[in-house]
């Protein structure tokens, strides 16, 4: 006796949900006394890849959707390049050379990047891609991120409802690098890129599309903890990350400030760029740099002086062309206390340099 498509859809179903695999439909068939490949050609029109079936969608409701909503079942990928462009001021350092082995190899190989801040772990990523031509989507997590945000939805375009694409899905459907860039300020909604961190792709339920990864697809996550919050309190809003979530990542990078000579190079490259000329200010500022880190591993103060601030200092120099005030105005951001102890350290690296006298009589001497 021939069963029909709607029985076993709605047998299955009751049994194993809407989602159903190879192994749950031949033990159906085992119960019913069914041919396993008769059965599936009966359910071609659910099917999402191999093994998977979504007994919720069929062509005709697909159709139905793209006509109800004026949209396709998945929006063509925008027509824009997306190759970070050289920067001239990038050194190479760390784990440059890891980090673009992994995307040179074209091999779906997530990886998580993590470090303090402002040491290069989002730069070293985007001019890896620049360097070999790969096209990346860099997606910057907060505790709001969701899985609208990430994966796409339905939008008001023109007074129509249109699906659109959400990052993920762009990466995903163009071979693109995926960077989820302060990974460790999402929320538990983030779980709902587990699939897509398995190399698998991702099912579209509100369009009834599965989407596959195309070759080169990779997601690199980069954070300023391992996914374990933060015990010093130092980044207040990182979360502790889900396991399960963790664990879909192969590798972890450790990521350290540049040493001196790096450093060095970059500041140098900075400066050549803004047209500064100052040799000995960036030396100084260079051991003004090291010797606060050194203290601070050492438990000395609780504060540090990242590489991007020293940048931020080469460029207020450029600006003010006053190196005292292009040092007290990017140091205003730390507290009273541990910014003095910062200006009396670079005051003695600096023989040249001029401790400001009193608040706000740098500013003064411009109006006298």
């Amino acid at each position: 006796m021939s069963i029909s498509s709607e029985y076993i859809v709605s047998s299955l179903q009751n049994l194993y949900g809407e989602n159903v695999t190879s192994g749950d439909i031949r033990a159906w068939c085992a119960m019913n006394g069914c041919n396993y490949q008769t059965v599936t050609n009966k359910l071609t029109d659910y099917k999402i890849g191999r093994g998977k079936w979504n007994l919720e969608v069929t062509k005709e409701s697909v159709q139905e959707l793209e006509v109800s909503y004026n949209s396709p079942a998945v929006t063509p990928a925008i027509e824009q390049n997306l190759i970070p462009e050289k920067d001239d001021t990038f050194v190479k350092f760390g784990n440059f050379g890891d980090i673009k082995k992994i995307i040179q190899s074209n091999l779906f190989y997530p990886a998580f990047i993590t470090g303090l801040s402002g040491n290069g772990k989002t730069f070293l990523v985007e001019q890896s891609c620049a360097q070999l031509k790969r096209e990346l989507i860099r997606v910057n997590i907060t505790i709001e991120t969701d899985e609208d945000d990430l994966i796409g939805g339905f939008r008001l375009v023109n007074g129509e409802t249109v699906w659109h694409n959400g990052p993920v899905i762009e990466a995903l459907d163009r071979g693109a690098v995926l960077l989820l860039d302060e990974i460790d300020l999402a929320s538990n909604k983030i779980l709902c890129l587990q699939s897509i961190l398995e190399g698998k792709g991702v099912f579209l339920k509100k369009i009834g599309k599965f989407v596959q990864p195309k070759d080169g697809f990779n997601v690199i996550a980069t954070a300023n903890t391992k996914g374990k919050g933060s015990d010093d309190g130092r980044f207040i809003g990182t979360n502790v990350l889900n396991e399960a979530f963790l664990e879909r990542f192969p590798v972890t990078f450790e990521q350290e400030y540049p040493t001196p000579a790096n450093e060095s190079k970059i500041l140098m490259k900075v400066a050549e760029s803004l047209g500064v000329n100052d040799d000995n200010f960036i030396t100084r500022l260079v051991d003004w740099g090291d010797i606060i880190r050194k203290t601070f591993y050492d438990g000395g103060i609780d504060e540090i002086i990242s590489t991007r601030r020293l940048v931020h200092i080469i460029k207020a120099f450029e600006i003010f062309g006053d190196k005292a005030k292009a040092i007290q105005v990017c140091l205003n951001r730390f507290d009273d206390e541990t910014k003095q102890v910062f200006m009396e350290l670079y005051d003695k690296v600096d023989s040249e340099f001029q401790m400001p006298s009193e608040k706000g009589s740098l500013d003064s001497e411009n109006f006298s």
